[in-house]
């Protein structure tokens, strides 16, 4: 990795939206560096999605979401990864992370209602033969995502006019 493609993928992180001209500018880099440097961490799997940070909250839709402690014994040769495989392919499953401490992964999990998120736990996850426990919890508000504050107060930045 070059110090333009940490720049680039710094510049992105913040804002994908920008245009080429103005990460260019940014890096000190020709819009041709800054387009093949992009493409080639595309296509090399570092940069693997451009997805906005939604505030679901203010929309209509309908979800629950949670994360899951779980417990379980690594496959015979094939260490956890063989057991996050398992997992992260249901459809329900937004996320997996490997974590040290008093469980072995974090699962993120999403569904339409605490009915599917519950059946999920209770008959996909649950029933794995090396998962030997769980833990959920709920997540009930965001407040920061992604370096993103979900703040919904509307401050009133006008100056106060005494008589």
């Amino acid at each position: 990795m070059t110090k333009l493609d940490m720049d680039i993928l710094e510049i992105l992180r913040e804002d994908c939206r920008l245009p080429l001209e103005k990460v260019a500018i940014m890096t000190g880099a020709t819009i041709t560096e800054v387009a093949e440097a992009i493409q080639r961490m595309e296509q090399e799997r570092i940069i693997l999605r451009y997805t906005p940070t939604i505030n679901w909250d203010l929309t209509d839709r309908e979800r629950v979401e949670a994360m899951i402690e779980v417990r379980v014994t690594p496959q015979r040769d094939m260490g956890f990864d063989a057991v996050a495989k398992r997992i992260y392919r249901f459809e329900e499953v937004k996320s997996v992370y490997l974590m040290s401490g008093s469980y072995d992964l974090l699962v993120l999990v999403e569904a339409r209602t605490l009915k599917e998120l519950a059946m999920f736990v209770s008959d996909k996850l649950s029933t794995l033969e090396m998962v030997t426990g769980t833990a959920t919890s709920f997540v009930l508000k965001r407040y920061k995502e992604e370096g993103v504050i979900f703040d919904t107060e509307k401050s009133d930045n006008r100056l106060v006019i005494s008589p």
